[in-house]
């Protein structure tokens, strides 16, 4: 059997990636299975560095190798904040206003792509399979193809993909996804962000059709296709009835027998429609007053990339939103926001979520959402919690048994929340039973499964 090679950003030990969830938890059971190599950044920034050059470090966990390699300050800034998270973010999160466009990125960007490349070159057996992850290492397959690497190489974007017009935005956007067509399979998480891809290749590069799901352009073909990514349902249900998970639920249970528990969990980041989310709940409070000491938004922003003056601004915009909120309608008995800015260890969530009798995940724009996953995987099938969840999170294609909103919608997301408190018991068991199974039926097994499939079965160009 092929070794499987996963090569993303940041790497992260298998054996402890149930402490980590979302990409780690997917990409650990994946390697784990066979044993394969996992290769990317350090997380170590090397100041006085010179660029282009990292050390290289490899470590053995159980069967899967892990090979890391340093970058310095100057390739760290370009090429992660700069390029990655400075223009690649936001503009496929639809915040053009956000965008830092500076001419220098893109050269960090594709230096340290480069340089990941003719690292990881070396390490490469002829029959490896290469599983290549997330909008930092997009160009990663070119630079690989130009030092005649003729693996199978898949891709996976784990964020959305926009609209051609937004793409379009972006400079040399056209090399960026030239850069896709040296994939032999490129993943969406979401039919609709295969659809932005099928109209920009369409309209901007000419590229020709040739199946469904298969394009030519650039001398190349490439197969593009949806696999919506999953969680590990069985992993997660056992966690919420694990010692950690089971104090938090009895913890939270007590401290708001009187209350009902709404919760948000998210990183602290502008997609996530924080501020939108936080205003409808004020709404709720002001349009149906029999929520006042009755209801509480338990608001989870754990800290995200505090190094870019956005987040600086967006977590005064949060607090000050709480502080206006407890002080308009909480008392001396009863705070209608409890606004936490800091992690939580992922052992407790599943407590946290069970005892929530509602979950508002109402991102702006979130290439899958796996938070709104795991609420449904923790929930007690006999009194379910419901599901507020974004039309505009790539879950919603899957998740259509939520109350699915329009976060920009305050007003209705106010009305779509008291929706949910009412909710009677049959209605929220039968849409729980739904969503459980979709959840199931399209697990991480499942992602990993299809994916790697597909990429086995392209033809290879």
């Amino acid at each position: 059997m092929s070794r499987l090679v996963v090569v993303s950003n940041r790497v992260a030990d298998p054996r402890k990636a149930a402490a980590a969830g979302g990409l780690a938890v997917a990409l650990g059971d994946a390697l784990s299975t066979n044993g394969g190599l996992w290769f990317g950044w350090s997380g170590t920034v090397v100041e006085g560095g010179a660029p282009g050059e990292g050390e290289m470090h490899t470590q053995q966990a159980g069967n899967v190798t892990l090979s890391t390699v340093d970058l310095c300050r100057e390739d760290h800034d370009s090429y992660y904040l700069g390029y990655s998270n400075g223009v690649l973010w936001p503009v496929f999160h639809y915040r053009l206003d956000l965008a830092d466009f500076d001419a220098g990125y893109i050269g960090g960007y594709r230096r340290v792509n480069q340089l990941l490349a003719r690292k990881l070159m070396p390490l490469l057996r002829p029959d490896d399979i290469i599983w290549v992850h997330d909008y930092h290492l997009i160009p990663m397959a070119a630079e690989l193809r130009a030092m005649g690497c003729k693996n199978r190489i898949g891709f996976f974007l784990h964020i959305p993909l926009p609209p051609p017009l937004i793409l379009a935005a972006v400079p040399q956007h056209e090399w960026l996804i030239r850069s896709l067509f040296a994939y032999d399979l490129v993943g969406f998480q979401s039919n609709a962000d295969v659809e932005h891809f099928s109209r920009y290749v369409g309209e901007e590069v000419g590229a020709e059709k040739l199946a469904e799901h298969q394009f030519r352009a650039f001398g190349r073909r490439v197969q593009a296709q949806a696999f919506p990514i999953g969680i590990d349902v069985d992993e997660f249900a056992a966690l919420t009835h694990a010692k950690e998970a089971s104090d938090m639920y009895e913890r939270m249970k007590s401290e708001y027998s009187r209350r009902r528990l709404l919760l948000g969990v998210e990183r602290l980041d502008y997609s996530k429609g924080l501020p939108q989310r936080l205003k409808a709940f004020r709404e709720l409070l002001k349009n149906y007053p029999e929520n006042l000491k009755r209801a509480t938004l338990i608001q989870i922003a754990s800290p995200s990339r505090e190094a870019l003056d956005t987040y600086a601004g967006l977590r005064q915009e949060l607090e000050s939103l709480c502080g206006a909120i407890n002080g308009d309608y909480g008392g001396l008995d009863w705070m209608p926001v409890r606004y936490i800015h800091r992690n939580v260890a992922r052992q407790r969530l599943p407590g946290l979520y069970r005892a929530a009798c509602v979950a508002l995940v109402t991102p702006l724009r979130d290439g899958m959402n796996l938070v709104a996953k795991e609420f449904i995987a923790a929930q007690d099938p006999a009194d379910p919690g419901v599901l507020v969840l974004s039309r505009f999170a790539g879950a919603a294609e899957q998740l259509k048994e939520a109350i699915l909103v329009n976060p920009y919608d305050v007003h209705g997301t106010a009305e779509s929340i008291q929706r949910a408190l009412q909710m009677p018991l049959p209605e929220r068991q039968r849409r729980h039973q739904l969503l459980l199974e979709r959840i199931r039926s399209q697990d991480v097994h499942w992602w990993r499964q299809t994916f790697l499939s597909a990429l086995q079965a392209c033809d290879v160009t």
